[in-house]
């Protein structure tokens, strides 16, 4: 067990640099966004042209970026959106077991099938070189790209955390044991 929390403790570390890198996209894609909202308005009053269907595309992709990418640290920091009903009303064990089966049965999956669902249409952008349709446009064979590459990080941060949960739930039977032999 030891080595697979070393495991789940490395997809961790490197999650967190991998979101913390994220949160520059997050900063690029707001400057991207002030710039076409000022340079919208400007055009209209001076005439320059500054606005471009590139930068448009350029704050499309970051969001896309931001989104897709930072899924795994947003799992790793088990941010997403949950129905809360009775999971805070069951203990550490009740909740390892839930998080668990919740991978196993729907997380792991999922991911596998994205993946596979995804690689036919990015090797079909790749191969095409596939460019937006719109004049000025961004190449878009690159963001398709990620979408393969977002749900195999979800993919290892859901393992992480499965890892984890099947940790506190084997220290649990350990401290349980541990109990029924001080009580004999």
């Amino acid at each position: 067990m030891l080595r697979l929390l070393r495991i789940a403790n490395a997809i961790d570390r490197f999650s967190e640099r991998f979101g913390r890198m994220l949160y520059w996209l997050t900063l690029a894609m707001v400057v991207v966004g002030s710039y076409n909202a000022i340079v919208r308005y400007l055009d209209r009053y001076t005439g320059f042209g500054l606005s471009s269907n590139t930068y448009l595309e350029l704050q499309w992709y970051l969001f896309s970026l931001v989104f897709l990418l930072g899924a795994a640290y947003t799992l790793k920091h088990d941010a997403h959106v949950r129905v809360d009903i009775l999971f805070s009303r069951l203990g550490e064990r009740g909740q390892a077991i839930v998080n668990l089966a919740g991978v196993i049965l729907f997380l792991i999956p999922f991911c596998v099938l994205m993946i596979i669902v995804a690689w036919p249409a990015v090797y079909n952008s790749w191969s095409v070189l596939e460019m937006s349709p719109d004049p000025g446009g961004l190449p878009r064979y690159p963001i398709k790209t990620v979408i393969p590459i977002a749900f195999l990080l979800i993919l290892a941060q859901g393992i992480s955390m499965g890892i984890h949960q099947i940790d506190i739930l084997l220290r649990q039977q350990v401290n349980e044991q541990d109990g029924r032999e001080e009580m004999d």
